[in-house]
């Protein structure tokens, strides 16, 4: 998320068909009530930020995918006043949820309003996830050593 973006800089109009992210009337912005919901759903992150998350759900910027009532998975994004674009640090959904296309749509709200890139990190091993980034049109674009706990993790950007 560094620098101004390079390449085609096309709105999501002109995308073709295939690149661009349809809306997806399951996802809604974080309410108080879901706070509770969505900190259990961070436990099922490889490397959760709790701070973070409580910083998201104060300013209003997490959504999240909803079943039944309740938030099954959320989207916490964060955007830096410096910088254009926008980073997507916590993405979950819970794993009875999953292969729902709700990930996409979570990702959908974010990437269609972005004004610059939009970045995130993923771990190398997380085969699922990586399909479903580079399949929504996000390309790797850095490693970063030890990122993880447990390793490394791979930076990804959409532009």
């Amino acid at each position: 998320m560094t620098g101004e973006p390079s390449g085609d800089r096309r709105d999501a109009a002109d995308r073709p068909a295939g690149d661009r992210l349809a809306p997806d009337p399951r996802v809604r912005a974080a309410r108080p009530a879901d706070a509770d919901r969505i900190r259990e759903l961070q436990d099922h992150l490889r490397q959760p930020n709790p701070d973070l998350l409580e910083y998201g759900l104060a300013v209003g910027s997490a959504l999240v995918s909803v079943a039944d009532g309740r938030a099954v998975g959320y989207l916490l994004p964060v955007d830096a006043a410096n910088r254009p674009g926008v980073h997507l640090a916590e993405l979950v959904v819970e794993p009875a949820r999953r292969r729902e296309g709700r990930a996409r749509g979570l990702l959908s709200a974010v990437v269609g309003d972005a004004t610059g890139p939009v970045t995130l990190q993923a771990h190398p091993d997380n085969d699922a996830a990586l399909a479903l980034y580079e399949g929504v049109g996000f390309e790797v674009v850095d490693r970063r050593a030890d990122a993880y706990a447990d390793g490394d993790a791979l930076v990804l950007r959409r532009e």
